[in-house]
């Protein structure tokens, strides 16, 4: 029994299959936070390449939470319009997309934000400080703000990111979560905001399909455990989560969340100082780089284990990303361990057509070699595989 390419229904939106475009951030906004045409054609090529529905690459909810000067925000009326187009254009193709919501906290940049950058807590990981109370009431507010927006610019529905170490991701983490107050501590606590985000938006958007991304687990110490995952997957259901995907990882663990090779080639072609060394000393950081940067195995499913304990313990939709680059994977999953749907990233950076190659028989596994230029390459200039430093071309 193959369902993979059967509809599925997730609230209120249906998507035309069950392989979905995970959200991956593309780099596409113009200086002003807006969605420009060459995003519009890249979610067009999803589209007509057959994916079941798409979540956009992270959109911010406040100036504050902004990690690139080329990231589309949603906190702006005067942005609207711009996401409307887009909406528009992937409705006529019949593809459902889902606005993924974020604020990077501790990730964010100064330069880009050009403000100081918050988190729960002080800590090492990052040069944030410690947020206020108000502050925190005020990232609330941010999010329902964004909710409300994304329901206006015509999204299907929302995703709140609440995995990969940005700010959500940091207040559940007892890792990066340190606060002796309400919103620190045992489970709940650390749960309260997104509690109050979900709360105080249901009031002003009713049953408007609200999913959320969430780390699995963490590859640090004293990080998100399966276990505790299994608790907060159990807290979203209470407070009307309408689905969850399953990923892992944060900035300052590597390699976790995409797994594959160190891009230490691409690293070295787009930082200025590095680029200027003798070739023997690019050589010799590469190596020690290669041996410093935490590279977590397995490469392929590796957050099946953290998933399917998460699928066990709720009744919404568990969605799985993370190494899924074959077409018997995807089949397996579905039909035999009974995911709702799976999602993917960079198979679709280098094949936007992958989902109707898999369909149609043309092609078994992704063409994806894992070596991760991409997500250095997006730093700098829109979101294209690099395929180990040689560009691939459009056909």
């Amino acid at each position: 029994m193959k369902t993979a390419f059967e509809p599925f229904k997730l609230a209120s939106i249906t998507f035309s299959n069950k392989i979905i475009r995970s959200a991956t951030f593309e780099g596409a906004g113009d200086e002003n936070g807006k969605v420009t045409e060459q995003l519009i054609k890249k979610y067009e090529a999803l589209a007509k390449g057959g994916v079941g529905g798409i979540i956009t690459g992270f959109i911010g909810v406040g100036q504050q939470g902004k990690a690139s000067d080329n990231m589309v925000m949603i906190n702006k009326s005067e942005n609207i319009e711009s996401l409307k187009k887009l909406t528009n254009r992937m409705h006529k193709m019949g593809t459902p997309v889902i606005a993924q919501l974020n604020h990077c906290g501790g990730q964010s940049k100064e330069e880009s934000a050009h403000m100081s950058i918050v988190a729960p807590s002080k800590i090492s990981d990052y040069k944030a400080r410690e947020m206020t109370k108000t502050e925190i009431l005020e990232v609330i507010k941010m999010f329902v703000q964004g909710i409300k927006n994304a329901k206006e610019a015509g999204f299907d529905g929302v995703q709140i990111h609440l995995a990969h170490g940005y700010l959500l991701s940091e207040f559940v983490s007892p890792r990066m979560n340190r606060r002796k107050d309400e919103w620190g501590g045992g489970t709940e606590n650390r749960f309260r905001i997104v509690k109050m985000i979900f709360e105080k938006a249901r009031k002003e958007v009713l049953d408007y399909p609200m999913i959320v991304k969430i780390n699995g687990y963490e590859t640090l110490k004293n990080g998100m455990t399966i276990e505790e995952s299994v608790k907060i997957a159990r807290l979203l259901e209470q407070v009307g989560c309408d689905g969850i995907e399953v990923s892992n990882g944060t900035l300052k663990a590597g390699l976790a969340t995409m797994r594959g090779q160190v891009p230490w080639k691409m690293i070295v072609a787009e930082n200025e100082k590095l680029n200027k060394m003798p070739e023997f000393m690019k050589n010799f950081i590469g190596i020690v780089a290669k041996k410093t940067v935490p590279q977590p195995q397995p490469k392929s499913l590796y957050n099946f284990e953290a998933a399917m304990s998460i699928k066990k313990a709720v009744n919404i939709p568990v969605i799985l990303v993370g190494g899924i680059t074959k077409l018997e994977e995807i089949e397996d999953l579905i039909d035999n361990y009974k995911f709702d749907a799976i999602s993917m990233s960079r198979p679709l950076i280098i094949e936007s057509d992958l989902v109707n190659k898999f369909k149609t028989g043309k092609q078994t596994q992704s063409k994806c070699i894992q070596c991760n230029f991409c997500i250095v390459g997006v730093e700098k200039g829109p979101l294209k595989c690099y395929y180990g430093n040689v560009p691939v071309s459009k056909s």
